[in-house]
């Protein structure tokens, strides 16, 4: 009997430690291309969320209330030959507020740069230290900058090791060929996202992503007015990054994932000293003022 509890106890401890990390919401979207074999397109999603969603990316237990709820969405506008696909990926990641029913965006990004080759039904494996194909090296290099986003939401710097996973897979899938994975693709690439991710110039970014949600969102619950200018100070913070790089990626990322939240947050009470949080937020994002004047 006290053998049998062992064994039960084994397998209960080993399902919830290998408990995978992302609930991954994939669709592909095929509408722009003609033909009459559309069944592989519903393989390939399957396949693309069976990939991101029960592989294990880390040594971390995640409890099913805990995955990183995230959304992926592959268009694919070009179809050469029967196997070869090209378009865009469209990728958001949120993560709870606490003490409420929220979810904050915390990455809104989109990859217009996306080629692959997919057979239907071959089998999509990850290799951490080989190159596969590019439709691996794409869906594991995004696992882990979806990890790193959200860990660097709760903790400072906490997605460091999961967005060094990613510049690793960068490397390796430069032999591959395609772009997006190399200095040449450009800043707003792949390679230009993990690159500015890591650099120390744009560690204000991450710092901003770790006091805008800990000190600010998390906060809300408690002192709504004390979370509003924590927030106001660590948006405001991004000035250094705009006054050296203005073109800099990270800025368009805040602006595409936190404009509208921004604009709730602040268009009510209670009320808060907003002129430099206005001023700042009219210089660097000037697109978006039409938001910027609600905030009060």
């Amino acid at each position: 009997m006290q053998k049998l509890i062992f064994i039960c106890l084994f397998f209960l401890g080993w399902n919830y430690v290998n408990s995978q990390e992302l609930n991954c919401n994939v669709t592909v979207v095929s509408s722009q291309i003609s033909g009459s074999n559309k069944q592989v397109f519903s393989t390939l999603e399957k396949a693309v969320s069976d990939f991101m969603n029960n592989n294990k990316w880390t040594k971390i237990a995640y409890k099913k209330q805990e995955k990183v709820q995230c959304a992926l969405i592959i268009n694919i506008t070009e179809q050469s030959g029967s196997n070869d696909f090209s378009g865009s990926i469209q990728l958001q990641v949120v993560r709870p507020v606490f003490d409420s029913t929220y979810q904050t965006p915390i990455l809104n990004y989109k990859d217009d740069d996306v080629s692959f080759t997919y057979e239907e039904f071959q089998p999509l494996l990850y290799n951490e230290t080989n190159y596969e194909s590019n439709l691996t090296s794409l869906l594991s290099f995004y696992a882990y900058v979806i990890l790193g986003f959200d860990s660097d939401s709760f903790a400072e710097k906490g997605g460091d090791k999961y967005f060094k996973k990613a510049e690793s897979i960068v490397a390796i899938a430069q032999q591959g060929g395609k772009k997006g994975w190399s200095s040449l693709s450009g800043k707003k690439s792949r390679f230009g996202l993990i690159d500015q991710m890591l650099d120390n110039a744009f560690s204000v970014y991450r710092n901003m992503l770790y006091n805008y949600h800990i000190k600010g969102l998390d906060l809300m619950f408690k002192d709504k007015e004390l979370a509003k200018k924590n927030m106001a100070k660590s948006i405001i913070s991004l000035r250094s990054i705009y006054s050296s790089r203005p073109s800099s990626l990270l800025l368009r990322l805040f602006s595409d994932t936190k404009t509208e939240e921004i604009k709730s947050v602040f268009k009510d009470g209670p009320k808060i000293d907003t002129v430099d949080l206005k001023e700042m937020l009219m210089r660097f994002i000037p697109a978006n003022n039409e938001s910027w004047n609600a905030i009060k």
